[in-house]
């Protein structure tokens, strides 16, 4: 059965690498795999993945040897049910306000006794096709994880509740909303939105709890592409 590179690397002590993906692309998928990356993502709360073209791109990520996780476009239990259904093997939930949300993210991404999740034959599941089903919904509990986005303003007056909720492994921050919340827009650099970002990590860490960044580390598909031709056009134009 799959094992999550991510969980992999974090018990052997290591970090792991991986692309974020904002569009849908196999080629780059197994590009990634091929530099030795350990994981892919797909951004779906912003970018155009249907549940058809997951199927296909979790496929290639299997045979490119890298564990494909996703941001989900909203914590339904139903929405989550089919990214998992698909293959994919970590979920992060956007807007993480409060202990309800953590609690149902949490709940959505994994079987009983650890969660809710809904048992289905499609790609995910080896369309069924395994030998015990007890081991089969321990092993994928055991290799699914489950991120909280915290990016909102309000986040701060019920941080301690949502670190109550058992099930939440790592979670994340998101400055642009942030500021948004903030009333301050664009300004992911403004000292208000910096703070509140040190509060809620401070926090967490003092919790013995980590952020996302503290155990991987993700490059954007579209800037490692423009990047390198932003460097090779400058090569050429000296």
């Amino acid at each position: 059965m799959r094992v999550n590179n991510v969980i992999t690397k974090l018990r052997s002590g290591e970090k792991a690498y991986g692309v974020n993906l904002s569009f849908p692309s196999t080629t780059i998928i197994e590009l990634a795999g091929r530099a030795g990356f350990d994981f892919i993502t797909f951004d779906s709360e912003h970018g155009p993945f249907t549940v058809d073209l997951l199927d296909d791109l979790c496929r290639v990520a299997d045979m490119a040897g890298l564990t494909p996780m996703a941001r989900v476009p909203e914590i339904d239990c139903a929405t989550i049910l089919r990214f998992l259904d698909r293959g994919i093997m970590g979920i992060t939930g956007p807007h993480i306000i409060n202990k309800e949300r953590a609690q149902q993210l949490a709940d959505a991404c994994r079987y009983k006794p650890k969660g809710t999740r809904s048992f289905g034959s499609g790609r995910g599941a080896y369309f069924g096709n395994f030998e015990s089903g007890p081991a089969y919904m321990k092993h994928t509990n055991d290799n699914t994880l489950v991120i909280a986005q915290l990016e909102d303003i309000s986040v701060l007056d019920n941080l301690d509740e949502i670190l109550s909720v058992d099930g939440i492994d790592y979670f994340a921050s998101g400055a642009q909303d942030i500021a948004q919340s903030m009333g301050l827009p664009g300004q992911t650099n403004h000292p208000k939105v910096k703070n509140f970002e040190a509060q809620v990590r401070n926090k967490i860490h003092a919790r013995g709890r980590k952020m996302v960044n503290d155990v991987m580390a993700s490059a954007r598909a579209t800037n490692l592409f423009l990047d390198g031709a932003f460097r090779f056009l400058k090569s050429w134009k000296i």
